[in-house]
């Protein structure tokens, strides 16, 4: 069975449908890019996916042994989020609060988990750094490993290289890579058509409501009508 399962998904608020018909499904060791216009859905989607909004009719199963706290989520980041006046450490443990239950602290196993991810990020020098004074991508890595902290079968990820310069994005995109190969599946939101066809195993495409919703693998994107308009939407924007 898939890790996830999505059926006859039709995401909202108040009753009002931005997003309906939607199914996908994915599979462990996949890298699934969700790709579409702004205001599709894509955000909306990934709430859904983690049980913090109810779709309006569907449902997501979950399989293959994945339990709901088995998933780390790197969110966009608001300008509030950017100035926590936290420790480096601290954040990257408080991705581990979901093997805690009721215990009030972390164990010795969840502090040596936060420094082997910091150490994957390449941020342990940062440990005992503020989060605020980081850069934009120092704080990506942050995240990154505060993700890792709470998941080691599956990472959602909304925008993880929005508001960062072309070098540090290759970077970002790389650590995201070598995560997929070392055999964490990524569910990744992006504006980035070009890096989605680049590193994805399959694309989902959604649009407004009554559009078409395309998903399939990478090779079946770039064939498709979606995809060929959507890569010259984008290279025509960007010329």
């Amino acid at each position: 069975m898939a890790l996830l399962t999505v059926r006859d998904l039709s995401l909202g608020y108040d009753a009002h449908s931005i997003l309906e018909g939607l199914n996908f499904s994915v599979n462990a060791g996949d890298y699934l890019c969700i790709v579409g216009e702004n205001g599709s859905g894509k955000t909306t989607l990934m709430k859904t996916l983690l049980n913090l909004q109810q779709p309006l009719r569907g449902e997501i199963l979950i399989g293959d042994g994945l339990k709901k706290n088995e998933i780390g989520y790197l969110p966009q980041q608001t300008v509030v989020q950017r100035d926590f006046p936290a420790s480096v450490r601290e954040i990257v443990l408080s991705g581990c609060q979901g093997r805690c239950g009721l215990r009030p602290f972390y164990n010795k196993e969840e502090k040596q988990l936060a420094e082997e991810n910091m150490r994957r990020m390449g941020i342990s020098d940062l440990a005992g750094r503020c989060y605020r004074e980081l850069s934009g991508g120092q704080q990506q890595r942050v995240l990154l490993a505060r993700a890792l902290c709470a998941t080691r079968k599956v990472l959602l990820l909304d925008e993880p290289v929005s508001g960062l310069d072309p070098r540090v994005t290759a970077e970002m995109y790389g650590l995201i890579r070598d995560l997929n190969r070392e055999g964490v599946t990524v569910i990744m939101v992006s504006h980035d058509v070009g890096a989605a066809v680049r590193y994805a195993t399959h694309i989902l495409h959604i649009g407004h409501t009554g559009s078409r919703i395309f998903f399939g693998t990478k090779e079946e994107y770039l064939k498709s009508e979606a995809g060929k308009y959507f890569l010259a939407q984008q290279e025509g924007g960007e010329a």
